[in-house]
């Protein structure tokens, strides 16, 4: 494919991406809200299609992103393809991390619904709820972080050729870096609260106007390659 397909690609996969993924967290935390696990088990077995459906969704999501590092992959390799080939492997396995959290979903589903209810002894199965729903929290945090640590690579790839305008690439960079720093902290519980939802401002401001870039003017080609050395 052509620079500008690539280009292209990655614009709509950026703007799927953060639709799918609004789209998915909404419906999610809709399924199983509640304050205690008792209460989230009930409200999935009520709202077990949206359960299901948020499950197909985050499936999505992680080919989506996986679309996405492929055409970034395309587009930045010409600047450093290690860099470029680092940034792949970790939107990969943030794919494959948001894949782990399907089975879990499926397993509390199974849990909620009166046929898992009347295979499983209720104090067991709470107890057992109550860890899924922890290693759910876990889980989008650890995929996050592998997703932070591909963006600042593509960023600073973007950057260093000079493929987007320079203030938008760092943005990329600095809103990228600020959340390989904050993701791991809120992993390990030294950081919780607003500040954990607020630290995401910054990529959405880069995101959006990115993808828009990407669709509508494309990617220059790096600078050193536009600019051959004269022998």
């Amino acid at each position: 494919m052509t620079r500008r397909t690539n280009a292209r690609i990655a614009g709509v996969a950026l703007l799927l991406y953060i639709v799918v993924g609004i789209a998915t967290m909404i419906l999610s935390g809709r399924a199983s809200g509640g304050e205690g696990t008792a209460e989230r088990l009930a409200s999935m077995a009520q709202h077990a299609t949206s359960v299901r459906v948020s499950a197909l969704l985050g499936l999505l999501t992680g080919f989506i992103a996986w679309a996405l590092g492929a055409a970034l992959y395309a587009i930045t390799r010409e600047e450093d393809s290690d860099l470029a080939m680092m940034a792949l492997v970790c939107r990969v396995g943030e794919g494959l991390m948001g894949g782990i959290f399907i089975p879990m979903t499926f397993g509390l589903l199974s849990l909620a619904t009166p046929e898992g209810a009347s295979t499983t002894d209720s104090g067991a199965a709470n107890v057992l709820a109550s860890f899924v729903f922890t290693m759910r929290r876990w889980n989008p945090i650890i995929a996050a972080t592998f997703f932070a640590v591909g963006s600042t690579l593509f960023s600073w790839l973007l950057l260093r050729g000079r493929m987007i305008p320079v203030v938008l690439a760092w943005l990329g960079v600095l809103a990228s870096i600020l959340l390989v720093v904050g993701l791991p902290l809120q992993l390990v519980g030294f950081l919780s609260g607003p500040i954990t939802q607020r630290m995401w401002i910054p990529m959405a401001a880069f995101e959006i106007p990115l993808a828009l870039w990407l669709i509508f003017k494309g990617a220059r080609t790096p600078a050193r390659q536009s600019h051959p050395a004269t022998p």
